[in-house]
């Protein structure tokens, strides 16, 4: 096989605001690559299909990646060639890789969240990254840990429409909750519904604490944004809520606001969690494989992907999600799988 592009996102220097490309990342196309004759040096070699693009990203900015080295994000990748007794040619292996085509890999530890996807219920490989991996693992960890959930409670998600929020959104409905959901947009707003939520609405448009005061008190909050969200929420709680702090997307690129309503914690008896994943993931991993994957294969879970083809896109990608212009989990689609 000739030498062919090795394309890749570099790391370039911290963000103060919203991530730029050309700024803080650089698309880089310089690079060639012959996959049949590179060197392997005892690791293997593993062709990029899919990659996801998250939130995270963001965070990883400033303090996860290299000057000058390829960001990584979660994906997933066939080995090509392997040297390595531990994988074989034609193994698909998902974790934190390397943003770019090919990657020689010196050992599985290179690879954080390493793990050999099997696909045993035949669904689309993308939702690997979506909702049957990090995002689905977020939600069903800490629905499972944190919500405590009762039959007719009152569940507030926000970003209704993302790939975290539109699983508790199916999770809380399983458990006979009525499901308040919040979106940037009229068309997330009608995805929520899709969803299953009960009550949807645009928070650029509709007030927040009219909603909440006309459909709560709110007995479980699940949190992708904080900032005001999180202070309007906190005077519509119910005694003894439980509030799931995912994430502070709104804070991200901004100063975060004063917090005025942080009393009700006390008043209200409020139990507030913070979700992290990574602690969590081991004692739910086993039951997370044999439910979501199954869940998707009969339709019993649904989700909604925004599908991007190139490493090229990346860059975009990353700051579309954090201005909120994507629809659905971010995907990036580098190469077919052959």
């Amino acid at each position: 096989m000739a030498p062919v592009k090795n394309s890749r996102v570099l790391f370039v220097q911290p963000p103060t605001g919203y991530p730029q490309p050309g700024v803080n990342t650089t698309f880089d196309d310089s690079q060639m690559i012959d996959p049949d004759t590179v060197s392997l040096n005892g690791g293997f070699l593993l062709k990029t299909l899919v990659l996801s693009i998250e939130p995270y990203n963001r965070g990883l900015m400033m303090f996860g990646y290299q000057k000058g080295l390829p960001i990584t994000s979660f994906g997933f990748g066939r080995v090509i060639r392997t040297e390595n007794p531990d994988v074989k040619a034609g193994d698909h292996i998902y974790g934190m890789i390397p943003v770019q085509e090919y990657s020689v890999v010196a050992d599985k530890s290179e690879i954080s969240w390493f793990m050999f996807l099997e696909n045993k219920e035949k669904i689309p490989w993308s939702l690997y990254v979506g909702v049957a991996g990090v995002p689905g693992q977020t939600a069903y960890c800490g629905w499972k840990e944190f919500a405590s959930p009762k039959k007719g409670d009152v569940v507030f998600v926000t970003t209704g429409s993302g790939p975290v929020g539109a699983t508790v959104i199916q999770l809380a409905k399983q458990d006979g909750c009525k499901v308040i959901a919040s979106a940037g947009s009229d068309e997330k707003v009608a995805h929520c519904i899709k969803f299953g939520a009960d009550v949807a609405f645009n928070y650029k448009t509709t007030s927040l604490s009219e909603v909440l005061a006309k459909e709560g008190p709110v007995d479980i909050y699940w949190d992708n944004v904080g900032g005001e969200t999180l202070d309007n929420t906190l005077l519509h709680a119910g005694k003894g809520a439980r509030f799931i702090e995912c994430g502070m997307i709104s804070v991200y690129n901004n100063a975060p606001p004063v917090m005025k309503n942080m009393l009700q914690l006390v008043t209200c008896h409020i139990k507030m969690y913070g979700v992290n994943v990574s602690v969590l993931l081991p004692k739910y991993e086993q039951q997370f494989y044999e439910d979501v994957p199954k869940w998707l294969a009969e339709g019993k879970l649904k989700y909604l992907e925004d599908t991007r083809s190139g490493i090229e896109h990346v860059e975009q990608a990353i700051l579309d999600v954090q201005l909120g212009k994507n629809i659905g989990k971010v995907v990036i689609s580098v190469a077919d799988d052959c």
